[in-house]
């Protein structure tokens, strides 16, 4: 398993913009998941990234305001959120999982893999709100 540690949450009004980091050795063998979970909710799969970063997934929720990504020589991923909206507070995790093999549909059929029981490894959370 990866030891996943995730960081960038915290407070911001409607319109704002956080980057969340989730750092892990090893983490390029992997594909990355980004979910959140608000309180008496299921876990959402948010967004998922190939291992060389060069396919990608968005849920409706959050595309066009959200932004993977992720440098491996670092062991890095991050998730750039923007325009928050309230709806969006929550606790996001990172969570690792093998490669699917998508090829070039990554971005269509991204959330066939996006299953939390497929995600091996995860992060403790971190709090995101946005509020007025």
């Amino acid at each position: 398993q990866v030891h996943l540690v995730e960081s960038g949450g915290g407070s911001v009004q409607p319109g704002g913009s956080l980057r969340l980091s989730c750092a892990a050795s090893g983490l390029g063998y992997y594909a990355i998941g980004w979910f959140r979970q608000a309180p008496g909710k299921e876990r959402e799969g948010v967004s998922l990234i190939s291992r060389s970063g060069g396919g990608t997934y968005y849920a409706d929720s959050v595309k066009g305001r959200f932004t993977v990504s992720r440098d491996n020589r670092r062991s890095m991923a991050y998730l750039q959120m923007n325009n928050l909206k309230p709806e969006d507070t929550a606790v996001y995790y990172c969570a690792t999982r093998d490669e699917p093999d998508l090829g070039a549909t990554w971005s269509l059929l991204g959330y066939l893999f996006l299953n939390p029981v497929d995600f091996g490894s995860w992060g403790q959370g971190t709090q995101v709100t946005v509020s007025s």
